[in-house]
């Protein structure tokens, strides 16, 4: 048995080494060349035979697409994957009608990239496999046969049913360009899972929904099985006003299809039913606790201004008060002048602060004290 031969071209010497590294985690047999150029990757596919091109869409020298067709000329089966760091539409179609097989932007996500590769060659599907294990051989016919069938009446470029973790369970058609399929399909059943979560909480006794997007390469339009698996139809013009109706209603026709042919492999939940997100006998349960206290009653407005007006003429007298009691409580203590009235005495003559002055013979010490005749 051959060994397929991988053909790297990228000038960007990190870019080989990282695709080169990623090559070899597959755990396949392969034979990996890499080459700066197209000049030096038409050397290398002189020497041997390549099953597949990766290479740069804009290479020093001759172009990846040039590259390409002088490789084909030798072998017509050769695959080609392309990596751009350009966004035109206009560049991408180039590509896909040269007859690319998947087209990457940098930075390239590897999973697609690994997933294209394997698609590519033929090879055993590790990243994104077929589930298939608990299916016979009539089934998947007869699952090939139905999406088969429906995608032709539908006039549809693809119909894939997967489960909710995005692997495929069967499939009819392609898309324009499966380079992101991985991606694609595990951004999609993330919304069918958020949907599924909506359901509940809304309760609806069956999944009831269908989610659409208009444009771009394809039309896309998802639809739930159950709670595990999902119908995805995918082409040109699906979801146009004129269509649309009739689209939803067929693939709702399919499902009832799908479904019975996955409750006799046994893999449908054997719950039809989505149970209510809160308990009917417990209504209040999961309400967050701070929900339910009393809201507290608004207090009355104050008058700051009032407030500060009034403390601080308590604060005078206050400290007057404090500051007269002090100095009796130490007069105790204090050597007796004869030439100084004492508080109290000051009292008994009228002279307490606030109140009208003495008139007075004797004249003032030093210190503002009243001296005694």
């Amino acid at each position: 048995m051959t060994v397929p031969c991988v053909l790297i071209v990228d000038d960007q010497r990190d870019i080989v080494r990282l695709l080169h590294s990623t090559l070899q985690t597959l755990g396949h047999q392969l034979d990996i060349v890499d080459a700066p150029s197209g000049e030096e990757a038409l050397l290398e596919a002189s020497r041997r035979k390549v099953d597949m091109l990766v290479a740069d869409y804009l290479l020093p020298g001759i172009s990846g697409v040039e590259l390409m067709r002088k490789i084909r000329a030798r072998n017509a089966e050769l695959k080609v994957i392309f990596i751009s760091g350009m966004t035109e539409r206009k560049a991408r179609d180039e590509m896909l009608n040269a007859g690319a097989i998947a087209i990457f932007d940098k930075p390239i996500p590897l999973a697609d990239f690994l997933d294209a590769v394997e698609r590519g060659l033929g090879l055993v599907r590790t990243i994104f496999p077929m589930e298939t294990a608990r299916e016979t051989e009539a089934h998947r016919q007869s699952l090939s046969e139905l999406l088969g069938g429906f995608r032709k009446k539908i006039k549809a470029d693809a119909v894939f049913l997967i489960n909710d973790r995005g692997r495929v369970l069967a499939r009819a058609g392609d898309l324009y360009d499966s380079s992101m399929e991985v991606s694609l399909l595990a951004a999609l059943m993330g919304i069918y899972s958020a949907a599924f979560k909506v359901s509940r909480i809304i309760r609806q006794e069956r999944l009831d929904n269908f989610h659409v997007f208009r444009g771009g390469d394809h039309d896309l339009i998802l639809i739930p099985v159950d709670g595990s698996h999902a119908l995805l139809l995918a082409g040109r013009g699906l979801a146009n006003s004129d269509r649309i109706l009739q689209t939803v209603e067929g693939m709702l026709f399919v499902r009832g299809d799908v479904d019975n042919i996955l409750k006799s492999l046994g893999v449908t939940p054997a719950a039809e039913v989505l149970e209510p997100a809160v308990p009917e006998e417990e209504p209040m349960k999961h309400v967050p606790p701070f929900i339910l206290e009393k809201e507290p009653e608004p207090e009355p407005e104050v008058d700051v201004d009032a407030l500060l007006a009034a403390a601080s003429r308590k604060k005078k007298v206050q400290d007057l008060d404090a500051f007269w009691e002090e100095a009796v409580e130490k007069a105790g203590n204090i050597p007796i002048n004869p030439d100084v009235i004492t508080f109290a005495d000051a009292q008994k003559l009228g002279l307490k602060p606030g109140e009208a002055p003495i008139k007075t013979t004797g004249p003032l010490g030093p210190t503002g004290s009243l001296k005694k005749k």
